[in-house]
């Protein structure tokens, strides 16, 4: 029995409401979700600024003293003779009820243990809580916003919990350096029980994702107004795309400043000395690169990684990502930076859904031909006849009923585009043979597909990490079939992307002279990049990845490796159900 009662205790425990979630329940229930249930966050500067201001009482947990009267709480304040004694402080103090299931830890509390004297029935110590907060004082009647009442009223009614006489408590402002006082009524305890009771049921697991705030001042300034995107998901559920629609606000960023990290030097080992990664060799340091600035770290070959590096990165929630010595994609370690299960859920579902993979697949397959044709059409020197039959194939796309079917046309296209790629070709070396007339592989046997290869891994790769960090499955597609060592969802989300990036990063290195006919080994029946050359590719692609484009749905600009995020985001968003249709990127 003592036993049962346990195990009930722990899980009520478990499942307690932090204060702090209500508090941001309070401000946007979509952001509450979004934290609490998917365990997602993302910092900005006024987070950064904020465990800045709270650095000092974060620092120790305090214990508060019992209180001598396990009484409720009076709601009234008792007066206090000019003669006490100062109260008390003790700062960031852990408490927690199963009978309000919430739980928090106090910035700050102050205890008076002193009665008024002559006072009967009233507990002897009163608490006031006190929360820091980084900003100004706002500018309305209240002097604070309902968030802040609500996040310090639940404070106090933890505090009378544990025998403490609490009517109010105090909002410190840290950029005013102002203490506002908030009185706790009845209808401010009213309104934070009701609260308490909504972001409860909200917090359910099968809890499906509240609708984004509508042009709201709130978004701007959000930490995760690029995990919510409010914006883009209100312009998806306009289907089509009105011209007349509300503009996109770009509160996506336009680039992460973070850039993968290659390690390619075999025998190499990497470690970490506090927030930074070292790279040696021999006992030769060979590079360093601070935490902050690494997306992800990309072992190549024969590179050793220290234990206590692999848990620093998965707790940073930055992926390792481990390729073969020719740079074959072989897998991702990634740390459990995700709560909520239930995106997989939703896309094994989909999956199961043979009219939505059509529909998916049919698009992926014209918004990838257009992208082949546009390329060609302006780069190129197709003839206007592979140019018309590559528009025709691409409405024959939007009209088959099977998915065989569309391999079929898909194969058609691509015969037209691989033919007439090499029109796209303005070598720097006329010494190298850059004949290409079609795609091989496995092994390449001509420089041009090597390079496609190689380029089309470094593209898995990339999606492979960003699906990951949306809680998908790479391996389950829906247009590429399940097979065992493929990431076929990574290869359909890539799939439109594949003239715009690989196919371009190869044409960039070959025309500006990136890459050159000593970069390549000849055998006889392969052709293989060398060390030299993929460091040449490397950095080709990634400079790529780092551009700036111009979204063709939403239109702000953003950087390609930003868009590919974006749209991991968007589909498993899709999965979801939060928004009605998938829309890959198209050039204009």
């Amino acid at each position: 029995m003592n036993e049962s009662g346990n195990n009930s205790t722990d899980a009520a425990a478990a499942d307690a409401l932090p204060v702090r979630m209500l508090n941001e329940y309070a401000y946007c229930p979509r952001l509450f979700h979004l934290m609490h249930v998917e365990g997602r966050w993302a910092d900005n500067a006024y987070t950064v600024d904020g465990r800045h201001v709270h650095r000092r009482v974060d620092r120790l947990d305090h214990v508060l003293p019992e209180s001598d009267d396990d009484t409720p709480a009076p709601t009234t304040k008792p007066a206090h003779d000019d003669g006490d004694d100062p109260p008390q402080i003790a700062r960031s103090v852990p408490l927690g009820s199963n009978r309000l299931g919430l739980t928090a830890k106090l910035d700050l509390v102050a205890i008076d243990d002193a009665p008024p004297s002559g006072t009967l029935g009233v507990p002897k110590a009163e608490a006031v809580p006190v929360e820091t907060k980084r900003g100004s004082v706002p500018n309305n009647p209240e002097r604070s916003w309902e968030p802040e009442r609500v996040q310090l009223m639940a404070q106090g009614l933890l505090l009378r919990e544990h025998g403490y006489h609490c009517d109010h408590g105090v909002l410190y402002f840290a950029a005013s350096r102002t203490r506002v006082d908030v009185l706790f009524d009845e209808a401010l305890e009213t309104r934070t029980l009701q609260l308490i009771e909504r972001a409860r049921r909200a917090a359910a697991p099968h809890s499906v994702m509240p609708p984004p705030l509508e042009d709201s001042p709130k978004c701007h300034g959000c930490s995760l107004c690029s995990i919510c995107l409010p914006d883009e998901t209100l312009a998806l559920r306009q289907v089509p795309l009105h011209p007349e629609a509300p503009t996109v606000r770009r509160l996506y960023p336009a680039r992460d400043y973070a850039t993968p990290l290659y390690v390619q030097e075999q025998g190499a080992y990497v470690g970490k000395k506090g927030s930074t990664l070292i790279v040696r060799k021999s006992g030769q340091q060979l590079a360093t690169a601070r935490l902050k600035d690494v997306a992800q770290l990309v072992i190549c070959g024969n590179v050793q990684v220290s234990t206590q590096t692999l848990h620093q990165l998965c707790e940073a929630g930055i992926p390792v990502v481990y390729l073969s010595t020719g740079h074959w994609f072989y897998g991702v370690t990634n740390g459990l930076t995700l709560k909520n299960a239930f995106d997989r859920a939703a896309q094994f579902q989909t999956v199961q859904d043979a009219d939505k993979c059509l529909a998916f697949a049919r698009q992926l397959v014209i918004d990838k031909a257009v992208n082949q044709r546009a390329l060609l059409r302006r780069n190129g020197h197709a003839p206007d006849r592979v140019l018309r039959d590559m528009a025709d194939l691409t409405d024959r796309a939007a009209k088959v009923d099977s998915i065989a079917s569309l391999l079929g046309i898909e194969g058609s296209i691509a015969r037209h585009y691989f033919q007439n790629f090499a029109s796209l070709l303005r070598p720097r070396d006329l010494t190298t043979d850059w004949d290409f007339a079609s795609r091989n592989r496995r092994p390449p046997r001509d420089p041009i597909n090597a390079m496609l290869s190689f380029t089309y891994a470094l593209l898995t790769k990339e999606c492979s990490v960003a699906l990951l960090g949306e809680g998908l499955e790479p391996h389950w597609g829906l247009y590429h079939q399940p097979r065992h060592g493929r990431p076929a969802l990574a290869l359909d989300l890539m799939e439109p992307l594949r003239p715009l990036l690989a196919d371009s990063a190869v044409i960039t290195a070959i025309n500006t002279g990136m890459i050159r006919g000593r970069h390549f080994k000849h055998g006889r029946s392969a052709c293989l990049l060398q060390p030299a050359g993929r460091k040449a590719m490397i950095q080709a692609f990634e400079s790529r990845l780092d551009q700036l484009v111009t979204h063709p749905a939403f239109d702000y600009r953003c950087s390609w490796r930003a868009a590919i995020r974006l749209h991991a985001r968007l589909l498993a968003r899709y999965f979801r159900g939060d928004v009605p249709t998938y829309l890959s990127i198209t050039t204009r």
